[in-house]
């Protein structure tokens, strides 16, 4: 059967091509032989079920691995200490014996608890069992939980983790497992948990043993290119690996999930059509061009999750707004609780200290997320939607009237509007006016290197070409020649000739309207709201 790029589900090196564990699980595996207890936390399909399944061939030689997984063990057992310690039990019972060759005799002494048919085996009597168990065993347990905020928000998941941080501080004298790891979005250390309807959310957990995990989940370009190496080898595409790999991180960081979606659309939806005959023809940076387009439409379980977020956790709307729409530089703090909840569902990574998107995917599905909250009424998308036709000239796209006329429509509405009105939702009203002009065929990113509260660079895709548009706040003549002389640098590296900026200013004698100048080779095209 021949492999595909999967992003259902977990990964298995037999059937769907993947990038290469071994350095992940060589690390994790020195946190294991440490003895360390430890939760791997991150967004939804990160890959860290796949993590955990490959962690569990990893250990085999060394370790008894016990890999349960908390969603099926089911929330209705967590009903109280009884029923969970049963269903608890049962399952641990059939995983060791599933996934391990061991003596049965060491398992006895839970097999005839259950047998006993007992509907009141308590946790401190379970985690007597699973100590007796790991006393008997000829090899270390170690002992993995996937899902296991599942069903988190109850009394019984905290005594739980509060018996197996007991056990874990007692382990000279209670033999107890190796190391235990725990898998799940939120980070178990500081849980948000309401017990009691009028009791209000509190962080309380009793899993402060547990050890940093810092191993990177993320993939590199060269993990990217390990894959696409092992695609190439069996489809002879003759894509230029490295560009592919790379032009794939920088527009997804990494991110596991929609790394092998964009190569799945690739071999699956863009190989195959009309424009893209053949795998040759989809894997190069036209093909690509058009994957980024319909990854950022689709509707997918990853962006359902990420933006229902969004309603059940409120206070991530401001500080994504900020960072997308105003540019201001937000200090990554990580103790914070906005920025931890931000960091912990995906939102946002650290760099150099400051908070950024996670990745320019993500980004533009939010960009679109808060600007369609504003289509209904709104003046600007009204008059970008009904003028679309003007704005296509012979099949391209004519951005120099899309800047003359939206200087006109933004000019008539807000014209009288104060500075500070015009600082905080100009770029946004832009994004507004552009998106009905280019949606269903065209799509748009920011560039990372020039996001900041005074300028952003938009690059604009269109029937496969590129036009580089800044958006940036006027600040005199001076600030408004480097802004021509950064543009023009940024042309050199698109290797493009001509450029457009639109400038919002608070200078009551300013001149509306568009331009254009020769700056050396490149013609720039400028407008001033």
């Amino acid at each position: 059967m021949a492999k595909i790029f999967n992003v259902n589900g977990a990964c298995r090196p037999d059937e769907h091509y993947m990038v290469d564990l071994t350095s992940r699980l060589k690390a994790i595996k020195k946190m294991v032989d440490a003895g360390d207890y430890f939760t791997i936390n991150r967004g939804r399909q990160y890959g860290k079920t796949t993590t955990l399944q490959a962690l569990t061939s990893y250990l085999k030689k060394d370790y008894i691995v016990v890999s349960l997984d908390f969603q099926k063990l089911g929330a209705d057992k967590f009903v109280n200490e009884n029923q969970f310690s049963i269903a608890f039990a049962k399952r641990f019972l059939r995983k060791i014996r599933l996934d391990n060759e061991l003596d049965e005799e060491i398992l006895l002494p839970l097999k005839t608890g259950l047998r006993e048919e007992r509907d009141d085996i308590e946790l401190l009597e379970l985690f007597d069992y699973l100590s007796d168990i790991c006393a008997e065993a000829d090899k270390p347990i170690v002992m993995m939980i996937d899902e296991v905020d599942a069903s988190m928000n109850n009394q019984v998941f905290l005594s739980f983790l509060a018996q197996l941080r007991a056990d874990y501080l007692d382990r000279r004298q209670t033999p107890t497992f190796q190391s235990v790891i725990l898998a799940g979005v939120h980070d178990i250390r500081n849980i948000r948990r309401k017990i009691r309807p009028d009791e209000a959310h509190q962080p309380n957990s009793p899993w402060n043993i547990a050890a940093k995990f810092q191993v990177g989940m993320n993939f590199s370009a060269e993990d990217i290119s390990g894959m696409l190496n092992e695609y190439e080898s069996d489809y002879h595409t003759g894509m230029d690996i490295p560009a592919i790999s790379d032009r794939i991180f920088d527009f997804t960081y990494g991110y596991p999930y929609l790394v092998s979606d964009l190569c799945k659309i690739i071999d699956e939806e863009i190989s195959g059509s009309a424009e893209f005959p053949l795998k040759s023809n989809a894997w190069t940076s036209e093909g690509l061009s058009e994957a980024l387009k319909r990854i950022i439409k689709e509707d997918n379980p990853l962006y359902e999750s990420l933006l229902g977020k969004l309603a059940t956790w409120p206070e991530l709307k401001p500080l994504l707004k900020e960072l997308l729409f105003n540019g201001s530089p937000i200090p990554y703090v990580a103790t914070a609780f906005y920025i931890k909840d931000a960091a912990m569902f995906g939102f946002i990574r650290n760099e150099n200290e400051t908070a950024v998107i996670s990745n320019r995917i993500f980004e533009t599905v939010l960009y679109n997320n808060f600007i369609s909250e504003e289509f209904i009424g709104n003046k600007l998308y009204e008059a970008g939607a009904q003028e679309r036709n003007q704005f296509i000239v012979g099949g391209h796209l004519d951005v120099r009237r899309i800047l003359e006329k939206f200087i006109e429509t933004f000019s008539e509405l807000y014209g009288n509007e104060d500075d500070k009105f015009l600082e905080k939702v100009g770029r946004k009203y832009f994004l507004l006016f552009l998106k009905p002009i280019i949606n269903g065929v065209g799509n748009y990113s920011i560039e990372p290197q020039t996001r900041n509260s005074e300028r952003m660079d938009v690059v604009i895709y269109y029937k496969g070409e590129q036009n580089i548009l800044e958006l940036k706040l006027w600040r005199g003549n001076s600030y408004n020649e480097r802004g021509e002389k950064q543009l023009s640098g940024y042309l050199d590296y698109f290797h493009m000739k001509k450029g457009y900026m639109l400038s919002f200013s608070f200078n009551k004698k300013k001149t509306r309207g568009v331009k254009e100048i020769v700056f050396g080779d490149k013609i720039l095209i400028e407008g001033v709201v």
